[in-house]
């Protein structure tokens, strides 16, 4: 019996070739191919926006292709909406693969684009490896495994499937092709050419010229319980058969990269060039550990829509922590999109990449601050409709209010910056809405003026005789300060601190009293404009309500 005979026992209805998927999936030419490829496992992650950008940017700025590939060969783990979510968070971010597949739509000529429908072909070239004699099946049972595991411990080894220790790279084509008959459950292992103790030179885009450990383990690169491959192989052929350039995954993979080296090298295929990307971390107290979706809500994108960040913040901020000169170059570039930045692999973070929530607030003040109330009112209003209803109906009921709600301090030179997210809105501005003004629970926040007789005489006093819904802001705070020498203030903030003891307050505390009286804060944006908003009979009815 030959290997041929091995191969046909073990792939009976495979009848195509290595050399017929070449003709099927033909070279691109010079084309930049990238591609995202998750496991339907769960919620997107972070990393996996944070390596789609690096993809997307990859392919766009060279005219390329941007794909996107879901890789379900771990069938146990697989998660029924994973890849919804998947696709919908591509989308939100504006990272839109131009080949990928969705409920049957194929999109581009190198599909499918799904692994677990590409099951004939990994076969293909595994009964190739088989024929030439690289590849073979094993029939070690988990106990046998074990037993070699703690063996090799116990001698201070290295663990693992190599040399002495392969046992069943050894069996004759008869043994193998004996045990099949018999029924004797198997895998199919890779037969590695390797020495461990030679170095060979590897290139990452990342890290630069390194030198490496060849492969010495007969890894496993067909599972017995469905006749998938391990990632290991579905990398080989599907990123050789869709033509990718550049393969961007995380930094843990490099390991695997000698195993991955010598299967192009079996195939004489051409390797990729890779980017490892540095792990997202983050500080927790003294220690700096890996982000993670069990530990950080964060970790999950579903955080980031649920408290509706702005996709740009997001983008943003991640951008940051790709690049260390991101952040520079987009303060020297402000109306440019990250797309117009030059990414250099090399100038990302070796120590791993530092995420930080503060960070990513901070950006998002600063995008939000410079949208017009429009848009944010557009974006906040898609945003409550799904996550805050009641905000919602408090939109619905006043569309125009709620927009110059937001446009209180926002379209001028230097805008406020107090949201975050559109998550924070309903508790920035619920005092602006009558009903929510009644029924909410109340803490006034007095500050240097706190007996209530006192307030009650500023804000009868300054309502009777001095409030004009038609003034200007000027004239308005001139009337503030004419109050205040009615009533024993400092009009003059100057003044007051030379002769601190001859007032009773100052225009501060006189303004924070009329603040506080109509919102119940100390702190909030233009009191001006509030009063505007709100009108005079609504102030006058929250002033008797005291």
């Amino acid at each position: 019996m030959t290997n041929k005979d091995l191969a046909e026992l073990i792939f009976p209805n495979i009848d195509k070739t290595v050399e017929d998927y070449e003709k099927m999936y033909p070279e691109r030419g010079n084309v930049v191919v990238t591609r995202i490829a998750p496991s339907p496992t769960g919620y997107m992650h972070i990393g996996g926006i944070y390596q789609s950008i690096v993809d997307y940017i990859i392919a766009k700025r060279n005219n390329g292709v941007f794909m996107l590939r879901i890789e379900d060969t771990d069938q146990k783990r697989e998660v029924k909406e994973a890849v919804e979510l998947i696709h919908d968070a591509l989308n939100t971010y504006g990272l839109i693969p131009d080949e990928y597949e969705e409920d049957g739509k194929v999109v581009g000529n190198y599909g499918p684009y799904v692994q677990s429908e590409r099951k004939e072909i990994y076969q293909a070239f595994i009964k190739h490896l088989i024929e030439i004699g690289r590849a073979y099946p094993c029939f070690c049972t988990k106990e046998d495994l074990d037993e070699l595991r703690v063996m090799q411990d116990h001698k201070k080894q290295r663990t693992g499937y190599y040399g002495k220790y392969a046992k069943c790279r050894n069996l004759t084509v008869d043994e193998m092709i004996n045990n099949i008959k018999e029924g004797k459950p198997y895998v199919i292992r890779f037969k590695s050419m390797g020495d461990f103790e030679h170095k060979f030179k590897f290139h990452d885009e990342v890290k630069g010229d390194l030198e490496l450990s060849e492969n010495d383990e007969d890894f496993v690169i067909m599972k017995s319980d469905n006749g998938l491959p391990t990632y290991h192989f579905a990398h080989l052929v599907d990123d050789h058969l869709m033509r990718t350039t550049y393969v961007v995954r995380g930094e843990e993979w490099l390991s695997s990269a000698p195993k991955h080296v010598e299967l192009f090298q079996a195939f004489n295929f051409e390797l990729p060039k890779y980017v490892h990307t540095p792990l997202i971390i983050k500080k927790e107290g003294n220690s700096i550990r890996k982000i993670s979706k069990r530990k950080d809500p964060e970790a999950t994108m579903s955080y980031y829509s649920e408290h509706g960040y702005p996709k740009e913040a997001v983008i943003e901020s991640l951008m940051t922590i790709i690049n260390s000169n991101y952040e520079e170059w987009h303060t020297e570039n402000p109306d440019k999109t990250f797309l117009d930045f030059d990414y250099n692999p090399t100038k990302m973070s070796a120590g791993g990449a530092y995420y930080d929530l503060e960070k990513l607030n901070s950006l998002s003040k600063d995008i939000i601050s410079k949208k017009k109330a429009h848009d944010v009112y557009l974006e906040s209003y898609e945003w409550a409709k799904k996550y805050n209803l009641k905000l919602a109906e408090l939109i619905d009921n006043n569309p125009s209010y709620y927009e110059s709600i937001l446009n209180i301090e926002r379209e001028q030179e230097k805008p406020r910056k107090d949201i975050a997210y559109y998550a924070m809105i309903e508790d920035l501005i619920w005092y602006m809405f009558n009903s929510e003004f009644d029924n909410r629970e109340k803490t006034y926040e007095w500050k240097n003026v706190t007996d209530i007789g006192e307030i009650k005489n500023i804000l009868h006093t300054y309502i009777e005789k001095y409030y004009d819904a038609n003034d200007d802001k000027d004239t308005w705070f001139n009337k503030v300060k004419e109050l205040c020498d009615e009533l024993g203030y400092a009009s003059n903030i100057k003044e007051y601190k030379q002769n601190p003891d001859k007032y009773k307050g100052n225009v501060a505390d006189i303004s924070t009293v009329i603040r506080v009286a109509v919102t119940t804060k100390s702190n909030t944006p233009d009191l001006y404009e509030i009063l505007k908003l709100l009108g005079k009979d609504e102030i006058l009815r929250r002033i008797e309500i005291l």
